[in-house]
């Protein structure tokens, strides 16, 4: 049996506690420091809270502990990991190794141990492994330790890594090669929401150009930004143009191809997104994962347990996205950019038919050639002539009759219209929208003195609950009115399926006080906290550590990084403590194939080469690709100068950068 875990992102308790509500079978969340999101960071005590939550389905609750670690941070991080690890955490993701050298180097004192047992790491000859006995947190090795190939998952395996969370640009053929060739280890996947346009732990721009490190969790989203694109004789081809502004994810079509090639958990990108975007996309992909475990019964079924009712019916096209794609699951394609915007687009909602201008005061109204039902409040947009995205908000709707607040100038007839805020799906999701019930069976054993009441949840779980009693004899019969009393779960997780009694004496008279309290005993103790334990995988060999380009490609901020890769013969450096090259993104997109020049299919170009984009501010970054490994690059426009502080430029400005990241979000 192969089983499928939903993981969705939780930017608070609040978002946290609704994934799992609507269909999560997993969440993972950021701690307070040291997660690749910085702005959604979270209390131990939160964590704590959702871990309680979760576990009583089965669900597993993961952490970030995701960037680079300097060396004045690292014994902060220690002690957050070993607090995580006492409140049950289920595992951490990791992208710094020198944070795996410490949690595992010789010696007691710097050992992960647990206050009054021996669950300690210790280091396995040469090996930095963990020992059976270790932590009960698994360890994720993070999409930002670059997982591309089966050799590197292989080698992360071996350090101790029981899940790898492999690079988004992977196919579904490639991700079925690292599965075959690593049977052992866990993928994690990648289905839906925002697109870094580089291989995730192995961008710099955002360092380069702001001093803000993507690698530290403070991305400036460089890549969202307008860029000219020039070529070597100074033409413009495209002029102001998002680029490198990725579509967002979508693959809730590809998910049980992607189940049959290998992959066990499947990831919604959003720590960042509020809790209606959580509970929609959660619901609309835990939705499609039913289906395919109800089509396979013999092969598939959910990681944790209970089903889902909800008030509202799930569509991926209603929340956040700059609309979708498939991205290279079935191979390299065109349109995975949207050059004239980065901003949120919404559902296609039909065309203008035909406009009526306003009387006096009043703005006019249109009229939109669709099925679909609209409210006051909806927030539509368009496309004018120019490309440029314009937004405007429905003030009164009358069937497919629309009167906007403000009529936008550039409204005509013909023109598409998207719908980027629908009102009364906010509304819905506004409201309590999920129920999550865990089905049971229940089984009263009665003999001549004792009652025992036991129930069996959809894992095999067994609570049980006895007390005594003083037989009666029986006036009428008992048994409705025992299920009834019985099978009253209230506010509990459990909803019972079947009840059965089964007596060794004629059905006795039982008082409901006595049912009452036996019910009672039976919710607190299958209600109380379970202590999840992650068996660790058996240390193994350690294979021959990948090699790289550039040193500062390892991210190797703090000594004990370093001396992790020294130990393997191996030079490592970050871009982060200025040691960085010419080499600021790896791209598998690629501009010269989105534009229909790819290299494999045609010889002649509109252009001489070498490409560069150029910033607003007139910073150019030229743009190599490297056709060898498919591989598009942008380089710096200072040779190998690592140029981490531009303070004279004013986009760099506090004030301007937090407007701009503002302006991007919405």
């Amino acid at each position: 049996m192969n089983y499928l875990e939903l993981l969705s992102p939780a930017k608070n308790l609040q978002c946290g506690i609704s994934a799992i509500d609507h269909g999560a079978d997993a969440v993972y969340i950021g701690a307070a420091r040291y997660g690749a999101r910085a702005a959604a960071g979270n209390s131990i005590e939160d964590i704590e809270q959702l871990c309680r939550y979760a576990h009583q389905y089965d669900a597993k609750v993961y952490v970030t502990v995701n960037t680079i670690i300097y060396d004045e941070e690292m014994d902060d991080t220690l002690q957050m990991v070993k607090r995580l690890n006492e409140i049950g955490v289920d595992a951490i993701l990791v992208q710094d190794l020198g944070l795996l050298k410490r949690m595992v180097q010789e010696g007691s004192n710097a050992s992960l141990v647990q206050e009054g047992s021996n669950a300690s790491l210790v280091q396995e000859g040469s090996n930095a492994s963990l020992v059976q006995n270790g932590l009960r947190m698994a360890l994720h090795a993070s999409t930002q330790t670059d997982n591309r190939t089966a050799e590197k998952v292989r080698w992360l395996h071996s350090l101790g890594f029981k899940r790898v969370v492999l690079a988004r640009e992977l196919s579904i053929n490639e991700i079925r090669q690292i599965h075959e060739e690593v049977p052992e280890v866990e993928l994690e996947v990648f289905v839906h929401g925002a697109l870094c346009v580089s291989y995730s732990g192995q961008c710099y721009a955002s360092q380069y150009c702001f001093g803000r490190s993507a690698n530290r969790g403070e991305c400036a989203q460089f890549c969202r930004m307008q860029f000219d694109l020039k070529d070597a004789d100074g033409n413009t081809l495209e002029m102001q143009k998002h680029l490198l502004s990725l579509k967002d994810m979508a693959q809730i079509d590809n998910l049980e191809r992607l189940a049959d090639a290998g992959a066990v958990s499947f990831k919604i990108e959003g720590r960042l997104k509020d809790v209606d975007y959580v509970k929609n996309i959660t619901a609309a992909y835990s939705e499609r994962l039913n289906e395919i475990c109800k089509r396979h019964p013999e092969k598939y079924c959910r990681a944790s347990m209970g089903r889902c009712t909800y008030t509202f019916e799930p569509n991926i096209q209603k929340s956040f996205n700059r609309s979708f794609t498939t991205y290279f699951a079935n191979g390299r394609k065109q349109g995975m950019a949207n050059f004239d915007t980065p901003k949120a687009i919404g559902e296609p909602v039909g065309r203008v038919k035909e406009i009526r201008q306003g009387r006096g005061n009043a703005t006019g109204s249109f009229n939109v050639a669709t099925a679909m039902a609209f409210s006051n409040g909806d927030g539509l947009c368009f496309f004018n002539d120019n490309k440029e995205i314009v937004g405007f908000r429905i003030n009164r709707a009358e069937g497919n009759r629309l009167f906007p607040l403000h009529m936008p100038e550039d409204l005509k007839p013909g023109t598409m219209l998207y719908r980027n805020h629908d009102q009364a799906f906010e509304t819905l999701l506004g409201k309590p929208s999920a129920e999550r019930k865990i089905e049971v069976r229940m089984t009263l054993r009665v003999s001549n003195d004792r009652l025992m009441l036991r129930m069996t949840d959809e894992h095999q779980n067994r609570y049980e609950a006895e007390a005594e009693y003083e037989y009666q004899q029986a006036q009428k019969p008992q048994e409705e009115n025992i299920k009834r009393q019985l099978t009253k779960l209230g506010d509990t997780p459990f909803v019972c399926s079947d009840f059965e009694i089964d007596s060794e004496v004629e059905m006795p008279f039982i008082p409901n006080s006595q049912l009452g309290e036996l019910r009672k005993k039976l919710r607190k103790v299958a209600t109380a906290k379970k202590e999840q334990t992650t068996p660790l995988h058996e240390p193994q060999t350690e294979p021959k550590a990948p090699s790289t380009t550039h040193a500062y490609l390892l991210n190797a901020s703090n000594k004990k990084a370093i001396d992790f890769y020294k130990e393997r013969g191996i030079e490592a450096t970050s871009y982060e403590k200025g040691e960085g090259g010419e080499l600021l993104m790896q791209c598998r997109y690629c501009l010269k194939h989105e534009l229909g020049y790819c290299s494999k299919y045609t010889k002649t170009t509109p252009w001489k080469e070498p490409l560069s984009i150029r910033m607003s501010d007139g910073r150019e970054f030229q743009l190599r690709f490297n056709c060898a490994k498919c591989q598009m690059e942008v380089l710096n426009g200072n040779g190998n100068v690592n140029v981490n502080d531009n303070k004279d430029n004013p986009l760099n400005s506090l004030n301007q950068r937090k407007a701009r990241l503002e302006l991007l979000n919405h």
